[in-house]
């Protein structure tokens, strides 16, 4: 025989009671936060995917942003390159009426004026700052003017002229993760970018018995070669060569001397590492106190130009009034540096739309990662507000059923 207390059905009541009030509670917080899920223990396998899938649309939306900044400082670029492709072709028009030989040397001399100025508008395209004041041109070193110009006295002129423009950045690019393990530059240094031929360094010295003295490591266009104690010089090319570093390395068949050259227009930029001396005593670089790419030994040949270099050159060249020469070495200079500019224009402008894809596909991949997260914690809201109308009419009828249930007596007051 079971005995039942005066107070149990009491109890009992307010125990069901005050769970009705709890999931009242639940429901309320669900529509005040439009969540399904307010604790992990609601639903744990919908809330360990919803976690991952809210990890990953935020990894969405960092490459998006990043995809949009990347393409900014690529139409910003595109434009300065267009402007000095403008630039370039008035030089080569007046490069061709140069060479056409009929116009007399002060005609000549007039047209050197011109090409000087566009020289100037060149150096300041060259150095051109986006709007956060950093060199585009640069590489990292974006703070100072990569393009430094050095003057002097020209035969021909009357004043001082830009005798030469040396470049005081640096090669390495800055990069933007648009796409998981997909990177895309955001800067283009500017002596590959303003640069006509292809550069070639002539060691002095004879390397036919060389051989590595230790294991050394040397950095060519920014890549790094580990060279081994005992390597010979035909070892040392071969690991140039197969670095892919855009550099070819030979033996130069009359002083038995290396002979460094770019694959493509662009500045030499080689150096010893970690206290090495491999590339110093092959006679490529001189003092290891210098920085690339103004390190190369002085008693090294030097072949190649700057596309400052080859306006300069028909600058001079008008000023002495050689004709045959415009038309000749200077035409070919001019038109090495625009095809290198065109070149790299074509190149902005494939990146450009591949980001303007990418970021259109990063958007929609966005969106439908969203509704997959929404499928698995949002809630219904028709739902809901049925489900806590339900709960509601129950609580109240409960209540009154309780109150005509258990009627109060004085006994209850006096306990």
């Amino acid at each position: 025989m079971n005995r039942v207390s005066s107070n149990l059905g009491n109890n009992n009541m307010i125990f069901h009671m005050r769970n009705r009030e709890l999931e009242m509670s639940n429901k309320q917080n669900q529509m005040a936060s439009q969540q399904r899920i307010q604790q992990l223990r609601d639903d744990p396998v919908a809330a360990a995917h919803s976690t991952r899938l809210q990890s990953y649309q935020t990894r969405l939306q960092r490459y998006e942003k990043n995809s949009h900044s990347a393409l900014d400082a690529h139409r910003y670029t595109e434009g300065q390159l267009r402007h000095g492709v403008e630039v370039f072709q008035r030089v080569r028009e007046l490069a061709v009426q140069g060479a056409h030989g009929v116009y007399s040397e002060q005609d000549l001399q007039q047209m050197a004026v011109e090409v000087d100025e566009l020289l100037r508008e060149m150096v300041a395209v060259a150095n051109t700052r986006d709007g956060k004041g950093k060199a585009v041109f640069g590489g990292a070193r974006s703070d100072n003017l990569p393009f430094q110009t050095a003057t002097g006295n020209v035969p021909g002129a009357a004043k001082e002229l830009i005798t030469e423009v040396r470049y005081t950045g640096d090669i390495i690019r800055n990069m933007a993760e648009v796409a998981e393990g997909v990177h895309m530059p955001l800067n283009f240094p500017g002596n590959e970018v303003f640069w006509a031929e292809n550069q070639q360094v002539f060691s002095t010295v004879d390397a036919a018995e060389y051989q590595v003295p230790a294991n050394s490591v040397i950095s060519l266009q920014g890549q790094e070669i580990e060279l081994q104690e005992g390597d010979s010089v035909y070892a040392v090319m071969a690991k140039i060569n197969d670095a892919g570093a855009g550099l070819r390395a030979r033996l130069d068949p009359v002083q038995n001397s290396m002979v460094l050259e770019t694959t493509s227009p662009q500045q030499l930029w080689v150096e010893d590492r970690n206290g090495g001396t491999v590339l110093q005593d092959l006679g490529i670089v001189g003092s290891p106190d210098d920085r690339p790419p103004h390190n190369l030994s002085p008693t090294a040949e030097v072949f190649g130009g700057s596309a400052f270099d080859m306006v300069i050159n028909l600058r001079d060249t008008l000023l002495e009034g050689r004709s045959f020469e415009v038309g000749g070495a200077g035409l070919r200079g001019i038109d090495d540096a625009m095809n290198r500019m065109l070149g790299e224009l074509g190149r902005l402008g494939a990146q450009s739309t591949r980001l303007e894809m990418g970021a259109d596909k990063l958007s929609n991949d966005r969106l439908t990662v969203g509704e997959w997260n929404s499928r698995k914690v949002d809630l219904d809201m028709a739902e809901a507000i049925t489900e806590l109308k339900r709960l509601e009419s129950t609580h109240r009828a409960a209540l009154s059923t309780s109150a005509r249930i258990m009627q109060t007596t004085l006994l209850d007051f006096l306990r």
